[in-house]
């Protein structure tokens, strides 16, 4: 995805796209360990986030991916509607936390 920018603008769309599910997973695994520690001190689990740096840099470590490509998946997920986002915090849409 690195070359993405000598793309045709709907195959650059496609290839954001394509990380879409990957992106959505690594996120919901980060919520997961936010949930469980909110659950040990007895604390509403819909307050669980993470910050936008945190999955930018999962999606590097675990995907490869460059900076660049996994903040433009990021705000990708947050323009499709996918993800919230609140000051620097990331939360999956469906989780059913509402700022």
């Amino acid at each position: 995805m690195n070359s993405s920018s000598r793309l045709p603008d709907y195959k650059q769309i496609q290839a954001i796209q394509s990380w879409y599910e990957p992106a959505l997973r690594t996120l919901n695994n980060l919520l997961d360990v936010r949930k469980a520690n909110l659950r040990k001190i007895n604390r509403d689990e819909a307050n669980a986030a993470v910050t936008r740096d945190e999955l930018i840099e999962a999606l590097h470590q675990h995907h490869r991916m460059s900076y660049g490509d996994a903040s433009l998946v990021i705000t990708s997920l947050h323009r499709a509607d996918k993800i919230l986002m609140f000051g620097r915090f990331i939360q999956v849409k469906d989780q059913g936390g509402e700022v």
